[in-house]
């Protein structure tokens, strides 16, 4: 009964899975990592973790004007992969 997509307990087959599994098809990209200037969001205000995390970096790299609490979603990942790289987080 391996050949069925699932079987009369209701649990799924290994092939069922695998195709329900978005991470065993190398080849989806729609998770793929976008440039901050293509995000549908990226005009939006910066979550609150994006802001704990660009003030924590900008602490960190000595540099307190790299932080803004009226950022966008995009430019605070630009300045959080810039800051990463400066202090070795990266």
């Amino acid at each position: 009964m391996n050949d069925v997509s699932t079987s009369m307990t209701g649990k799924t087959t290994k092939d069922q899975a695998a195709a329900e599994n978005p991470k065993s098809d190398p080849s989806d990209e729609s998770n793929r990592i976008k440039d901050p200037d293509e995000w549908t969001t990226g005009s939006e205000p910066m979550t609150g973790a994006q802001a704990s995390y660009l003030k924590t970096l900008s602490e960190q790299a000595k540099e307190p004007d790299a932080y803004a609490a009226d950022l966008d979603k995009a430019e605070a990942s630009k300045r959080i992969d810039a800051l990463r790289k400066e202090t070795g987080k990266d």
